[in-house]
């Protein structure tokens, strides 16, 4: 019996999160399900997030145990051939035996795409978010640099937890724009529930000239008290990476 890191790759669109839900269609439910088909005999796959609905991931990591007895590729290629075409095994790896994708991240990180046009385009408004008007990207550029170090997030989201703590730190905050494209990456060691989508939301709204960036300092220092309201839709989110320590060895 071998322990086993899983990288998936999935287009949320058609599944109500990564999290099994009772008569719901979820990565989770289908994975297990794949899994079942190639001989698995447990009972749950773990994760490193719980993506919502309708949110996309590139690099979502799972674990499980199975006594596959062939190599980790044929892992990779037999689920591949079980797993339906919105959901894909990227990479297989056999790991330690006490690994957990969720308590044993150092960080995740995550990117939201934008996209500025007056009219809909419904080939891209699947994987982004269309605006109107266009965004100052030094704005939201100023705007990002503001939510990186350790703050308390309480604006931004609530824990997975009743009662856990909703202080964060982020390593990373940045935008890039090129055209009408925008992305926005963030990178920290957790998240709060809904936390990217607010803080996007956020900023776009100072990136359209509605709020100033120092709304954002305002709430990080309970200037202003309250959930801020307005959330992202979640198809521009995507889960892009997990990020271990050296000691979770791979082979």
């Amino acid at each position: 019996m071998e322990l086993y890191k899983v990288i998936l790759k999935y287009d949320g669109t058609a599944f109500y999160g990564m999290q099994r839900q009772s008569n719901v269609r979820t990565v989770q439910g289908e994975v297990e399900d794949g899994l079942r088909k190639i001989g698995w005999a447990g009972q749950s796959i773990t994760a490193a997030g719980r993506t919502d609905t309708g949110v996309h991931a590139s690099g979502q990591v799972i674990g499980f145990e199975f006594d596959w007895g062939h190599s980790p590729e044929d892992l990779q290629n037999a689920l591949n051939a079980t797993l339906p075409q919105d959901v894909a095994v990227r990479k297989v790896f056999i790991t330690r035996d006490d690994f957990h994708p969720r308590y044993d991240a150092e960080a995740r990180t995550y990117q939201y795409k934008i996209f500025c046009q007056n009219a809909r385009d419904p080939l891209r408004e699947r994987f982004a978010w269309r605006v109107w008007p266009a965004l100052d990207l030094e704005k939201l550029k100023a705007c990002a640099q503001k939510l990186v170090g350790e703050h308390d997030f309480a604006a931004f989201g609530t824990p997975p937890s009743e009662g856990g703590t909703t202080v964060r730190k982020i390593f990373a905050a940045s935008w890039q724009g090129e055209s009408d494209d925008f992305i926005f990456e963030v990178s920290a060691n957790a998240f709060l529930y809904h936390m990217v989508r607010r803080m996007v939301n956020i900023q776009v709204e100072v990136g359209k000239g509605i709020l100033e960036p120092d709304r954002i300092s305002e709430y990080l220092s309970k200037k202003l008290d309250g959930m801020i309201q307005g959330l992202a839709p979640p198809y521009g989110l995507c889960l892009t990476e997990v990020r271990y320590p050296n000691d979770v060895i791979e082979r």
